[in-house]
């Protein structure tokens, strides 16, 4: 129903314009975790915990300088919109999902842990991930188990493994939806 009374120009322009940056952000977070991979093959010191305390503004915590700064931050607010739908879309947390002036109390209480969760676990997942090095305050990199390659390793390549699965899925539905309903019209 709100497909139907969306705007052409939202239908033929917005959507698309949105379906396009999603698959883009999404295909540039797999690209730095794959380069994040490879960092932590060959350098040591790519490790989440490795990293050194430095005073802010001294060094630039992007290779890319001001551009690599800001898509991180594109990055970081972007995981964090996903780890927030994923879990309102996930089956055990669809009745925690607030209506319209009709939420009860422990609901609202219920969505408050756990957006504070999230919140509190988006620092060590995006340092985890390799996509900053940047540590605000938290000394997110003092964790024991940050130290720990093979669990750094493996996460990684789980997180850039199933992303480009879900997202090459996504992009070839509609395609084999296509292929199917041809091959089926043509029997």
């Amino acid at each position: 129903e709100l497909r139907r009374r969306a705007s052409p120009w939202q239908r033929n322009l917005g959507y698309p314009l949105a379906m396009l940056g999603l698959l883009v952000l999404t295909g540039i977070s797999v690209l730095v975790v794959c380069f994040h991979v490879l960092e932590l093959l060959l350098d040591e010191a790519a490790m989440p915990q490795g990293t050194q305390a430095t005073a802010l503004g001294q060094v630039s915590f992007s290779m890319l300088g001001s551009f690599g700064a800001a898509l991180q931050v594109i990055l970081i607010f972007y995981l964090m919109l996903c780890s927030v739908v994923g879990f309102y879309s996930s089956p055990l947390f669809t009745r925690l999902l607030p209506r319209h002036q009709d939420t009860p109390l422990p609901k609202i209480i219920g969505n408050c842990v756990s957006l504070l969760v999230l919140s509190s676990a988006l620092p060590v997942f995006s340092r985890t991930l390799g996509i900053t090095r940047f540590d605000l305050l938290g000394h997110f990199g003092r964790f024991n188990w940050l130290g720990n390659f093979y669990l750094i390793f493996l996460y990684n390549v789980a997180f850039a493994t199933l992303t480009a699965l879900c997202l090459t899925r996504e992009v070839t539905w509609a395609m084999r939806a296509e292929l199917l309903r041809a091959l089926g019209e043509g029997t």
